[in-house]
Protein backbone atom coordinates (compact mmCIF):
# COMPACT_ATOMS: atom_id res chain seq x y z
CA UNK A 1 0.00 0.00 0.00
CA UNK A 2 1.51 3.30 -0.71
CA UNK A 3 -0.04 6.90 -0.33
CA UNK A 4 1.52 8.85 -3.62
CA UNK A 5 0.41 12.38 -2.11
CA UNK A 6 1.70 14.90 0.56
CA UNK A 7 -0.91 14.28 3.53
CA UNK A 8 1.16 15.86 6.37
CA UNK A 9 -1.06 18.04 8.28
CA UNK A 10 -4.22 17.20 6.38
CA UNK A 11 -7.47 15.49 6.81
CA UNK A 12 -7.45 12.46 4.73
CA UNK A 13 -10.83 10.96 3.69
CA UNK A 14 -10.97 7.32 2.43
CA UNK A 15 -13.53 6.51 0.49
CA UNK A 16 -14.54 2.33 0.01
CA UNK A 17 -18.23 0.98 -0.23
CA UNK A 18 -17.72 -2.05 1.78
CA UNK A 19 -19.73 -5.10 0.17
CA UNK A 20 -17.16 -7.75 -0.69
CA UNK A 21 -15.45 -6.53 2.74
CA UNK A 22 -13.13 -9.68 3.36
CA UNK A 23 -11.04 -8.70 0.64
CA UNK A 24 -11.12 -4.54 1.05
CA UNK A 25 -10.71 -4.13 5.24
CA UNK A 26 -6.52 -4.94 5.04
CA UNK A 27 -5.62 -2.64 2.60
CA UNK A 28 -7.80 0.18 3.61
CA UNK A 29 -6.40 -0.43 7.35
CA UNK A 30 -3.10 -0.36 5.75
CA UNK A 31 -3.84 3.27 3.78
CA UNK A 32 -5.09 4.56 7.27
CA UNK A 33 -2.06 3.59 9.15
CA UNK A 34 0.29 4.54 6.02
CA UNK A 35 -1.88 8.47 5.99
CA UNK A 36 -1.31 8.57 9.98
CA UNK A 37 2.50 7.75 10.05
CA UNK A 38 2.76 10.27 7.19
CA UNK A 39 1.49 12.49 9.42
CA UNK A 40 -2.17 12.99 8.29
CA UNK A 41 -4.21 14.97 11.08
CA UNK A 42 -6.76 13.17 10.91
CA UNK A 43 -8.25 9.88 9.16
CA UNK A 44 -11.59 9.27 7.82
CA UNK A 45 -13.68 6.85 6.11
CA UNK A 46 -16.50 7.40 3.94
CA UNK A 47 -18.37 4.14 3.53
CA UNK A 48 -21.45 4.07 1.85
CA UNK A 49 -22.72 0.58 2.23
CA UNK A 50 -21.08 -0.53 5.68
CA UNK A 51 -20.50 -4.53 6.34
CA UNK A 52 -21.20 -6.49 8.56
CA UNK A 53 -24.43 -4.83 10.51
CA UNK A 54 -27.16 -7.53 10.05
CA UNK A 55 -25.06 -9.47 12.39
CA UNK A 56 -26.08 -7.61 15.37
CA UNK A 57 -27.49 -10.31 17.69
CA UNK A 58 -26.05 -14.09 18.27
CA UNK A 59 -28.66 -16.18 16.82
CA UNK A 60 -27.09 -18.72 17.31
CA UNK A 61 -24.99 -20.59 19.79
CA UNK A 62 -21.35 -19.78 19.48
CA UNK A 63 -22.23 -17.15 16.57
CA UNK A 64 -19.64 -13.84 16.69
CA UNK A 65 -21.48 -10.35 17.12
CA UNK A 66 -19.49 -9.39 13.56
CA UNK A 67 -21.33 -6.08 13.80
CA UNK A 68 -19.71 -5.16 17.48
CA UNK A 69 -15.85 -7.18 16.06
CA UNK A 70 -16.21 -4.75 12.49
CA UNK A 71 -16.46 -1.91 14.75
CA UNK A 72 -13.63 -2.43 17.08
CA UNK A 73 -11.36 -3.61 13.85
CA UNK A 74 -12.08 -0.18 12.03
CA UNK A 75 -11.95 2.28 14.80
CA UNK A 76 -8.90 1.35 16.07
CA UNK A 77 -7.35 3.02 13.12
CA UNK A 78 -10.11 5.74 12.12
CA UNK A 79 -10.75 9.22 13.60
CA UNK A 80 -14.51 9.23 11.88
CA UNK A 81 -16.85 7.26 9.83
CA UNK A 82 -19.31 8.41 7.53
CA UNK A 83 -21.89 6.06 5.61
CA UNK A 84 -25.72 5.82 4.54
CA UNK A 85 -28.27 4.05 5.80
CA UNK A 86 -26.69 1.21 8.13
CA UNK A 87 -28.87 -1.73 9.27
CA UNK A 88 -29.88 -0.22 12.56
CA UNK A 89 -31.93 -2.86 14.31
CA UNK A 90 -31.15 -4.14 17.20
CA UNK A 91 -28.44 -1.24 17.69
CA UNK A 92 -29.89 2.15 18.12
CA UNK A 93 -27.32 4.17 16.63
CA UNK A 94 -23.58 3.28 15.50
CA UNK A 95 -22.05 5.38 18.45
CA UNK A 96 -23.56 2.17 20.50
CA UNK A 97 -20.88 0.01 18.75
CA UNK A 98 -18.36 2.40 17.16
CA UNK A 99 -16.35 4.40 19.60
CA UNK A 100 -15.17 7.17 17.26
CA UNK A 101 -17.24 9.80 15.37
CA UNK A 102 -19.81 8.55 13.18
CA UNK A 103 -22.30 10.03 10.61
CA UNK A 104 -25.33 8.18 9.13
CA UNK A 105 -26.58 9.86 5.57
CA UNK A 106 -30.09 8.82 5.67
CA UNK A 107 -31.34 8.66 1.64
CA UNK A 108 -34.70 9.71 2.05
CA UNK A 109 -34.65 13.02 0.72
CA UNK A 110 -33.04 12.12 -2.42
CA UNK A 111 -34.98 9.34 -3.02
CA UNK A 112 -38.44 11.05 -2.18
CA UNK A 113 -36.80 13.69 -4.72
CA UNK A 114 -36.14 11.14 -7.69
CA UNK A 115 -39.87 9.71 -6.72
CA UNK A 116 -41.39 13.36 -7.11
CA UNK A 117 -39.65 13.74 -10.81
CA UNK A 118 -40.05 10.34 -12.10
CA UNK A 119 -43.52 8.86 -10.36
CA UNK A 120 -47.05 9.88 -10.99
CA UNK A 121 -48.96 9.32 -8.04
CA UNK A 122 -46.93 7.08 -5.93
CA UNK A 123 -48.37 5.30 -2.85
CA UNK A 124 -44.73 4.13 -0.77
CA UNK A 125 -44.63 0.77 0.20
CA UNK A 126 -42.35 -1.10 3.17
CA UNK A 127 -41.72 -4.53 2.69
CA UNK A 128 -41.91 -5.31 6.52
CA UNK A 129 -42.33 -4.45 9.86
CA UNK A 130 -38.65 -2.73 10.40
CA UNK A 131 -39.01 -0.16 7.23
CA UNK A 132 -41.52 1.70 8.62
CA UNK A 133 -39.91 4.49 10.23
CA UNK A 134 -38.07 4.65 6.55
CA UNK A 135 -40.98 4.31 4.25
CA UNK A 136 -42.91 6.98 6.08
CA UNK A 137 -40.06 9.47 6.10
CA UNK A 138 -39.65 8.81 2.34
CA UNK A 139 -43.64 9.09 1.97
CA UNK A 140 -43.77 12.47 3.66
CA UNK A 141 -41.14 13.79 1.83
CA UNK A 142 -42.48 13.15 -1.34
CA UNK A 143 -45.68 13.68 -0.23
CA UNK A 144 -47.30 10.56 -0.77
CA UNK A 145 -49.66 8.13 1.28
CA UNK A 146 -47.84 4.90 2.81
CA UNK A 147 -48.23 1.28 4.13
CA UNK A 148 -46.03 -1.29 5.54
CA UNK A 149 -46.71 -5.10 4.79
CA UNK A 150 -46.69 -7.79 7.31
CA UNK A 151 -43.69 -9.99 6.48
CA UNK A 152 -42.74 -13.72 8.11
CA UNK A 153 -39.45 -14.91 7.50
CA UNK A 154 -39.87 -18.95 7.25
CA UNK A 155 -36.34 -19.94 5.83
CA UNK A 156 -32.80 -17.43 4.22
CA UNK A 157 -35.35 -17.66 0.96
CA UNK A 158 -38.59 -18.10 1.81
CA UNK A 159 -40.93 -15.32 2.90
CA UNK A 160 -44.76 -14.48 3.76
CA UNK A 161 -46.13 -11.03 2.60
CA UNK A 162 -49.55 -10.30 3.49
CA UNK A 163 -51.19 -6.65 2.78
CA UNK A 164 -53.56 -5.82 5.86
CA UNK A 165 -55.28 -2.80 3.94
CA UNK A 166 -54.94 -3.25 -0.10
CA UNK A 167 -57.69 -1.79 -1.94
CA UNK A 168 -57.18 1.72 -0.66
CA UNK A 169 -55.29 3.45 -2.77
CA UNK A 170 -57.32 3.52 -6.57
CA UNK A 171 -54.85 5.54 -8.84
CA UNK A 172 -51.69 4.79 -6.89
CA UNK A 173 -48.63 3.89 -8.56
CA UNK A 174 -47.22 0.94 -6.01
CA UNK A 175 -43.43 1.59 -4.95
CA UNK A 176 -41.70 -1.40 -3.07
CA UNK A 177 -38.81 0.65 -0.83
CA UNK A 178 -36.19 -1.26 0.56
CA UNK A 179 -32.87 -0.69 2.19
CA UNK A 180 -30.83 -3.30 1.76
CA UNK A 181 -31.63 -6.06 -1.82
CA UNK A 182 -29.95 -8.68 -1.39
CA UNK A 183 -31.86 -12.73 -2.33
CA UNK A 184 -34.95 -10.10 -3.56
CA UNK A 185 -37.12 -12.73 -2.24
CA UNK A 186 -39.27 -10.57 0.03
CA UNK A 187 -39.89 -8.09 -2.84
CA UNK A 188 -40.75 -10.82 -5.26
CA UNK A 189 -43.21 -12.26 -2.03
CA UNK A 190 -44.59 -8.52 -1.81
CA UNK A 191 -44.90 -8.18 -5.69
CA UNK A 192 -47.18 -11.18 -5.63
CA UNK A 193 -49.06 -9.85 -2.66
CA UNK A 194 -49.82 -6.63 -4.25
CA UNK A 195 -50.84 -8.28 -7.41
CA UNK A 196 -53.23 -10.58 -5.90
CA UNK A 197 -55.08 -7.51 -4.12
CA UNK A 198 -55.48 -6.26 -7.61
CA UNK A 199 -52.36 -3.52 -7.47
CA UNK A 200 -50.83 -2.17 -10.47
CA UNK A 201 -47.51 -3.60 -11.07
CA UNK A 202 -44.97 -1.72 -8.42
CA UNK A 203 -41.56 -0.88 -9.26
CA UNK A 204 -38.61 -0.99 -6.98
CA UNK A 205 -36.30 1.51 -5.30
CA UNK A 206 -33.10 -0.05 -2.65
CA UNK A 207 -30.77 1.56 -0.65
CA UNK A 208 -28.21 -0.86 -1.09
CA UNK A 209 -27.72 -3.32 -4.59
CA UNK A 210 -26.24 -6.32 -2.35
CA UNK A 211 -27.99 -8.58 -5.47
CA UNK A 212 -26.89 -11.95 -5.24
CA UNK A 213 -26.18 -13.82 -9.25
CA UNK A 214 -29.92 -14.36 -9.52
CA UNK A 215 -31.62 -11.65 -7.80
CA UNK A 216 -32.16 -9.13 -10.54
CA UNK A 217 -33.67 -11.59 -12.96
CA UNK A 218 -35.92 -13.15 -10.05
CA UNK A 219 -37.35 -9.33 -9.31
CA UNK A 220 -37.89 -9.08 -13.61
CA UNK A 221 -39.42 -12.35 -13.72
CA UNK A 222 -41.74 -11.48 -10.64
CA UNK A 223 -43.01 -8.86 -12.64
CA UNK A 224 -41.51 -5.62 -11.25
CA UNK A 225 -41.79 -3.00 -13.74
CA UNK A 226 -38.18 -1.27 -12.61
CA UNK A 227 -35.86 -1.60 -10.09
CA UNK A 228 -33.73 1.68 -8.87
CA UNK A 229 -31.36 1.74 -6.63
CA UNK A 230 -28.64 4.73 -4.98
CA UNK A 231 -25.20 4.36 -5.92
CA UNK A 232 -23.79 3.27 -2.41
CA UNK A 233 -22.87 -0.24 -4.04
CA UNK A 234 -21.97 0.28 -7.90
CA UNK A 235 -24.65 -2.03 -10.11
CA UNK A 236 -26.47 -0.75 -12.95
CA UNK A 237 -30.09 -0.30 -11.23
CA UNK A 238 -27.86 2.54 -10.06
CA UNK A 239 -30.06 5.78 -10.33
CA UNK A 240 -30.21 8.32 -7.14
CA UNK A 241 -26.48 9.77 -6.88
CA UNK A 242 -26.18 10.88 -3.12
CA UNK A 243 -22.53 12.33 -3.46
CA UNK A 244 -24.05 15.66 -2.32
CA UNK A 245 -25.32 14.06 0.93
CA UNK A 246 -21.64 12.69 1.81
CA UNK A 247 -19.54 15.54 0.83
CA UNK A 248 -21.89 17.82 3.23
CA UNK A 249 -21.57 15.07 6.09
CA UNK A 250 -17.93 14.76 5.74
CA UNK A 251 -17.25 18.40 5.54
CA UNK A 252 -18.97 18.57 8.85
CA UNK A 253 -18.06 15.55 10.91
CA UNK A 254 -14.35 16.40 9.82
CA UNK A 255 -14.28 20.08 11.07
CA UNK A 256 -13.29 21.21 7.57
CA UNK A 257 -16.77 23.55 7.26
CA UNK A 258 -15.12 27.21 6.91
CA UNK A 259 -16.68 30.50 6.55
CA UNK A 260 -17.78 31.05 2.98
CA UNK A 261 -17.57 27.25 2.13
CA UNK A 262 -20.74 26.09 3.21
CA UNK A 263 -21.27 22.00 3.62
Amino acid sequence: MRIDAPVKGRCIVLVCSLHQPDGKTLPLLFAADAARDLGAAQVGLVAPYLAYMRQDHRFNAGEAITSSSYARLLSASLDFLVTVDPHLHRWHSLAEIYPIRTQAVAAAPLIARWLRSHVDHPLVIGPDQESAQWAGEVAKLADAPWTVLSKTRLGDRDVQVTLADGGRWPGRTPVLLDDIISTGQTLVAATATLKQSGMAAPLCIGVHALFDGGALQRLRDAGLTRVVTCDTIPHASNAICLAPLLARAVRAISGTVTQGNPP
